[in-house]
Parts: structure tokens; C-alpha cells; sequence
């Protein structure tokens, strides 16, 4: 049985790629892309699926109550992307982030339980529980007290209470997932795997904040959306499911080191840059239950996601020039030193 499902921020990164893979798995479902199109927000992502009958796009705010409605008397189910979601952008402007990840998703929940729903599916992040020590086993684990470190951290743990305060308080069906760090096609370059690839391509060091030391626990998306499609089958109301890529530590200078390997560069190519303030250690987050409820584990190996990623950024070159020239100011004011 089709339905018509409502993807926020499906111009987006993660929103893109979940929208390719859905219409690849479930070609019979209807879907409706709300994304305002900020700096991250990219139609190139989405000339594939532009024509096909089962696609809609709407240019618009998440927090535009009118719109937001009207678009709901249509959906059966909404996956929640859109989000301000780089740390470093909510060092320098917090207040975008509060009105986005908060107020915004306070709008789609409040507009999801008039419109009686049958899910609203919330994608979070797992840098709400804070920072783990360098060279420990510990994992974030659904029992990890939230702890955010960052303007943009809070704004994503803010919203994730309020999904579940919607969910007690009025009984809205919703599930949430918190996800490590993604990686794959259509990032935009200001991350640092992206960026990476991307200044090795023009021929520029990579910088490396600090000692390079911090851990991520990194996703592809691909197995990410994976993860989501499982979620929205089989996953229980009112649960939130861990979705991590990694079973080992490796630390961002070891992916530096990965990449430089992959594309022929040396060493000499990493640039050693000024910390960002608060920056978290490292983050591994535990989800071998979400394995043990769904039958989800990630398929990508990070050697294999690397060189699937560095070749897809090598063969569209169009698309990320294109992003990195429009946004120079930022990469040269944030780099400088």
C-alpha cells in the first residue's frame, strides 16, 4: 500500500540521499520535499528524481505555520531532516539554530497531531550526549544522560525532548533516531570529509583541527537511510534507535591519512589549524540493539565508503566548485588561521 510521505530538508545532504534511496526502494510511495534552500540546500542534488510524477518539491520555512498545514493534509508520515547542523556555523550565529531545530520542529509536531499522523519520524544526532574520553570503550548508549557541548548539540537535544514531550503529552507516533557523523554524495564541502576530498582535488592542504586526535563514530548514508527504512517498518512508537557505521576508534587524522592514501597525496598535504572552542574528544555510540530489534547493521566499510565517496567527489567536480566558490568567504574567513 502507497503513501505519501513529507521528507523536511530533502534538498539537503542526508534529506537528498534518503530521497534517492526511498524512490530506488519504495518507487510506489508519494513523496513532498519541504526545504527553504539555504546555503546546504542544493536542487542538483535531485535532478534524477525532479520529473518523476511521485515527487513534489515546495521552496518553504519549516516554521511556516500556513504552509507547514497545508501541506499536511496530505502526508501519512513525515521524516524530520531539516536542521542547521554545522557545529562550527553555530559557534559564530547560535540563534539561527534555536529558531530552526527548536521552534521549527515544535511547528511540524504541532501541525503532525492536528493532521493525525501515522508517524512523525525525527532524525537526531548523537552529539547530544556530550563527549566521551580518548582510549576508553564507553558508547553512547540509549541510557547516556544528554549533556550537549555546542549551540547546535542543544538546539538538536531541545528537539528531541520536545518530539517526545509531543509524544507523552498529546500521544503522537513518532520514533526517533540519533546518528553518528554521515558521510558520502552530495555533502556539502564544509565538512570535513568533504572538504577534505575537495581541497585535495584543487590542490590545497587539509586542515586538521588541533592534534587531529578526535574521534568520530562515522555513517554513510547510505547505511543511514538504510537504518531510517528499517525504523519506519518495523521500529515501536515512542522508541528511539542508535544508528552508528564504526566498531573501532580512528581518529580524524587517521581519515585524513585514509584519504591522502587513497588518492595518491603525501603527509606533507595536512595542515595543523587552531582549535574550535568546546570541541568534543570523541563520540561512539552503541547500536547493537537497534541490530538486535531490526536486523540493521551497517554494510559500508569506512575503507570502502572513503573510496566510493573520494571517486563520487572526483566525478563532480561541477557540483561542489560550484558551492565552494559561492561560499568562499566562509572557508577563508573560518580557516585563516
Amino acid at each position: 500500500m502507497s503513501q505519501t510521505i513529507l521528507v523536511t530538508g530533502g534538498a539537503g545532504f542526508i534529506g537528498a540521499n534518503f530521497i534517492h534511496y526511498w524512490f530506488k526502494n519504495h518507487p510506489e510511495d508519494q513523496i513532498i520535499n519541504l526545504d527553504v534552500l539555504t546555503y546546504a540546500g542544493n536542487l542538483d542534488n535531485l535532478t534524477s528524481v525532479n520529473d518523476l510524477p511521485n515527487y513534489t518539491f515546495v521552496r518553504g520555512d519549516i516554521r511556516d505555520k500556513e504552509l507547514v498545514n497545508k501541506i499536511m493534509d496530505e502526508i501519512d508520515v513525515v521524516v524530520h531532516f531539516a536542521a542547521e547542523s554545522h557545529v562550527d556555523r553555530s559557534i559564530k550565529n547560535p540563534e539561527i539554530f534555536l529558531e530552526t531545530n527548536i521552534i521549527g520542529t515544535q511547528i511540524l509536531l504541532e501541525s503532525a497531531l492536528k493532521h493525525n499522523l501515522k508517524r512523525f519520524h525525527h532524525i537526531s544526532t548523537d552529539e547530544v550526549f556530550g563527549a566521551l574520553p580518548l582510549n576508553t570503550t564507553e558508547k553512547f548508549t540509549l541510557d547516556t544522560p544528554y549533556n550537549p557541548h555546542s549551540p547546535y548539540s542543544a538546539s538538536k537535544a531541545a528537539a528531541d525532548h520536545l518530539v517526545r514531550a509531543y509524544g507523552t503529552t498529546y500521544g503522537l507516533p513518532y520514533t526517533i533516531t540519533n546518528c553518528t557523523n554521515n558521510y558520502g554524495p552530495f555533502q556539502f564541502p564544509e565538512k570535513f570529509i568533504a572538504l577534505t576530498i575537495t581541497n585535495l582535488l584543487e590542490g590545497k592542504k587539509i586542515p586538521v583541527y588541533g592534534d587531529g586526535l578526535y574521534v568520530r563514530d562515522w555513517l554513510h548514508t547510505e547505511d543511514h537511510c538504510r537504518a531510517i527504512d528499517r525504523v519506519l517498518a518495523d521500529g515501536k512508537l515512542g522508541k528511539t534507535y542508535l544508528v552508528g557505521g564504526m566498531t573501532k576508534d580512528v581518529s580524524n587524522l587517521e581519515i585524513s591519512r585514509m584519504i591522502l592514501e587513497i588518492m595518491g597525496e603525501s603527509e606533507d598535504k595536512i595542515e595543523h589549524v587552531k582549535d574550535r572552542p568546546g570541541h568534543d574528544r570523541r563520540y561512539a555510540i552503541d547500536w547493537s540493539e537497534t541490530k538486535a530489534q531490526l536486523g540493521w547493521e551497517p554494510s559500508i566499510t569506512l575503507q570502502k565508503g572513503l573510496e566510493q565517496t573520494v571517486k563520487w567527489y572526483q566525478e563532480n567536480q561541477a557540483w561542489w566548485k560550484k558551492l565552494k566558490q559561492t561560499n568562499q568567504q566562509y572557508f577563508t574567513e573560518h580557516y585563516k588561521n
